[in-house]
């Protein structure tokens, strides 16, 4: 059940009429242009901290149940991940939806060449800076280096090093996933030598 809001105009006590806040507006737009299971989806796409059902509903304007109840479709689909508080069950997006949420974005941007091409840089950079400190990953890096300061020159590079990784997993991640499209695994349609997609192929 979709919470009350008020009208777009509502009578005051004496007599006159008051125009409504411009948000209550938009709030309005939205709820009548999509439905309570669109407007889970894009709160959760937000969510990246653990939130019950009953704050997911609130800011989605349906009820916990209706939350609850497209919140365990989503799970059931990879894109949400739940915890346990207590008694309470907490909601967030998934790693994987994340991931592919990037994938997207980044394939929409560029080659898979493209791709490929930066991950080589990223992987270079990487073993540079494993050879020039004599250590294996940024964590070992800031243990032999007690870096305290994120303002100082080491603390830039462990930061580079961190965000470096990070997009290298992502970049290694998108292309596999354009791997897998093209080859049909990421629909279950397998593509024949001859380019004919087989419908039937199992993965």
């Amino acid at each position: 059940m979709t919470e009350d809001l008020p009208p777009p105009h509502h009578r005051r006590p004496d007599g006159g009429s008051e125009c409504r806040d411009g948000n209550d507006v938009v709030v309005d737009n939205w709820i009548s242009e999509t439905t309570p299971f669109e407007r889970v989806y894009e709160i959760i796409r937000r969510t990246d901290d653990p939130e019950s059902a009953a704050t997911i509903g609130n800011r989605a304007r349906v009820s916990s149940t209706t939350a609850r109840k497209h919140l365990r479709t989503l799970a059931n689909t990879g894109d949400v991940t739940t915890s346990q508080d207590g008694q309470t069950t907490r909601y967030r997006r998934s790693e994987t939806a994340i991931i592919t949420e990037h994938a997207q974005s980044l394939l929409a941007d560029l080659t898979p060449e493209e791709i490929a091409s930066g991950i080589a840089e990223m992987k270079a950079q990487i073993q540079d800076w494993r050879e020039e400190y004599n250590v294996e990953s940024p964590e070992e890096f800031a243990r032999t280096l007690d870096i305290n300061d994120a303002d100082s020159d080491h603390g830039a590079l462990l930061t580079d090093w961190y965000t470096t990784r990070r997009n290298l997993a992502l970049a290694q991640a998108t292309l596999a996933i354009s791997d897998a499209s093209e080859t049909g695994h990421l629909t279950g349609t397998e593509m024949n030598d001859d380019g004919n997609g087989d419908a039937s192929a199992i993965v």
